[in-house]
């Protein structure tokens, strides 16, 4: 009975790594395309400042507040999105979402004053509020515990991605696009928010529900997939709204939540300040320039990302990585404070920074979705990113009203505090260590 055995067992294996290999190749580009375009729209305001600024009379503080008020919309409406996503599906619910928020970018072009603007960052944070929650929710659908953290580390890769591509080609657009008589900075919002809307409806038509939607999966590899997936969550009693609603009071979640609050008030900080910091380091860089620079330090995180998403899948542990890198990121800005007059070593800590608030989104994420059933993931993950997206509310605002027209970096205190907190509150978690992973089951 030996033979047989062994030999179903060497067929399972082959089915396991062709099936991982076919949804890596046929859904990862796809999700990973959402999340850049949808980072860049997010994030471009940056960019689009130092065209703007005089035109509309827009402070740094004035700034700090247009970048934060999107997430007030977005974290209302992020639970929703993902309880809706799992009703009707991810295909039309993605779609939606990428054509939104493809439209609103684009209008936003066209404001006339701050208060257009910040009407058109509230709308997009509606457009986009659901979008992250539920693309981490897709992947539970898709890869395995053992294989999701480097699933998560590729969707994650997208942030540094749409932020070195938002850096080249907002300083491009604006030092060289000023087509119809319009300003340049309207041409960003224009130029990179189109390709969303055409996203969307190329998601609607190719990306599966499921695995036994997926054409591309034969039957047997469809069942094998699915059948991992389900013998990875305890099986519970018939799902409700106000048990999947339970998540929210897990305390856990809650602890998670908040730690990732105090994480992304230095995330966001870093996304929409890093143009004026490096514009500051020598007001005599062109657009063009400060785009080329401020790419580095994403350039620098994405590959610590990769190495460290990696190294936590290879070992199984999470917590470790994740608090060394929230201090790492704290060391980091506290040295572009310090190196502000020094371009080179402030580029340096710029990278630092951006290794931590980058490379600790996919440790942290599978961390996470640990503490979660199946039925409660979809608004558990939704739970912590929406607790957590106020700190993209908190950072831009704290350092935008500290800031001066002279020194963005004195702003940056606040999210040097608010990494220290978030490493204190994870060190006193109890996460159970993850089974090490040696092989397709």
């Amino acid at each position: 009975m030996s033979v047989p055995t062994t030999a179903s067992a060497a067929g399972q294996h082959e089915v396991g790594r062709r099936t991982i290999r076919k949804v890596a190749l046929r859904v990862m580009p796809i999700v990973g395309l959402l999340y850049v375009f949808n980072y860049m729209d997010r994030a471009n305001i940056g960019y689009a400042q130092l065209g703007m600024a005089t035109e509309l009379s827009i402070t740094a503080a004035t700034f700090g507040v247009a970048s934060a008020i999107f997430f007030l919309a977005y974290v209302v409406f992020e639970v929703p999105s993902n309880m809706i996503m799992k009703r009707v599906g991810a295909r039309l619910w993605l779609s939606r979402i990428a054509v939104s928020w493809g439209i609103v970018t684009v209008l936003t072009g066209f404001v006339a004053n701050v208060t257009h603007l910040i009407v058109a960052r509230i709308l997009l944070g509606i457009a986009e509020a659901g979008l992250f929650p539920g693309l981490l929710l897709y992947m539970t659908y898709w890869f395995r515990g053992k294989e999701r953290g480097r699933a998560i580390a590729a969707l994650a890769l997208a942030q540094p991605v749409a932020l070195i591509l938002g850096s080249l080609t907002g300083g491009l657009i604006l030092d060289h696009i000023h087509w119809f008589g319009m300003s340049s900075w309207q041409w960003v919002f224009i130029l990179q928010g189109a390709p969303a809307v055409l996203l969307g409806v190329v998601t609607f038509f190719l990306l599966p529900n499921k695995p036994a939607d997926a054409r591309f999966l034969t039957k047997e590899e469809s069942t094998w997939l699915q059948s991992e997936i389900d013998a990875e969550y305890v099986p519970e009693e018939k799902t409700t709204f106000r048990h999947e609603l339970r998540a929210v009071r897990n305390p856990k979640v809650v602890h998670l939540a908040v730690a990732n609050l105090f994480i992304a008030c230095g995330l966001y900080g870093l996304a929409f300040f890093l143009p004026l910091i490096v514009k500051q380091l020598d007001p005599s860089y062109s657009s063009t320039n400060i785009g080329l620079l401020g790419a580095i330090p994403y350039l620098v995180g994405a590959v610590g990302m990769l190495l460290l998403a990696r190294n936590s899948d290879r070992t199984g542990e999470r917590k470790i990585h994740v608090i060394a890198l929230v201090l790492v990121a704290a060391l980091g800005f506290f040295g572009a404070i310090q190196f502000k007059s020094v371009p080179a070593l402030s580029l340096v800590s710029l990278s630092l920074a951006a290794i931590g608030v980058l490379g600790y989104l996919a440790p942290y994420w599978a961390m996470a979705a640990r503490v979660l059933t199946k039925e409660q993931t979809a608004v558990g993950l939704a739970a912590i990113n929406s607790i957590a997206a106020l700190g993209g509310f908190f950072g831009p605002y704290a350092i935008g009203l500290a800031a001066t027209d002279t020194d963005v970096t004195v702003g940056l205190y606040f999210p040097i505090g608010c990494l220290v907190v978030a490493a204190v509150m994870l060190s006193v978690l109890k996460v159970p260590r993850e089974v090490r992973p040696t092989a397709l089951n």
